[in-house]
């Protein structure tokens, strides 16, 4: 799963076995359903039609991010210019350092507003981008970097 080092928090190949399946309600935002081949987990994503298209049966990677920060992370409270330099790479103008934005093709940025426990061992994390959600659902054992208030950085590639 995640490298202690990394600021990835969680990766994983999915496959989308149903998109819109209770109807479309936006023009450009379709909601996809995707299950993951490594941890056997699920997957609820609202997306960007338009920016990310994508179709039933296709398969692409998915990362969760505490920051787009390539490395080691900074530790907080050691240095905390440096470490709020580098929280936050990517800039609009293209000035900015180039982090993992670079390997991806479709990425948001939002908060985790949610969880929910099913059993003992499946939890529900809920996601929120700027009003486009997600839901992963699994082993807690996949999810223990992903924390309730947390900001975090969703990262798509094909």
């Amino acid at each position: 799963m995640a490298n202690t080092s990394s600021s990835i928090i969680f990766d994983d190949i999915f496959t989308i076995n149903a998109i819109d399946k209770e109807g479309k309600k936006f023009d450009r935002v379709s909601r996809l359903y995707a299950h993951s081949k490594n941890y056997d987990m699920d997957l609820t994503l609202d997306y960007n039609i338009e920016l990310f298209p994508l179709e039933n049966n296709e398969s692409f990677a998915l990362a969760l991010a505490s920051s787009l920060a390539r490395g080691p992370q900074p530790v907080a409270g050691e240095g905390d210019d440096e470490a709020d330099k580098d929280r936050h790479i990517w800039r609009p103008d293209g000035k900015g350092r180039h982090g993992l934005e670079d390997d991806y093709e479709y990425v948001m940025y939002g908060k985790v507003y949610r969880f929910d426990s099913g059993t003992a061992e499946i939890v529900t994390a809920y996601l929120s981008f700027g009003g486009l959600l997600m839901s992963l659902t699994g082993s807690f054992r996949h999810m223990t970097g992903i924390v309730l208030g947390d900001p975090i950085y969703l990262l798509i590639r094909k």
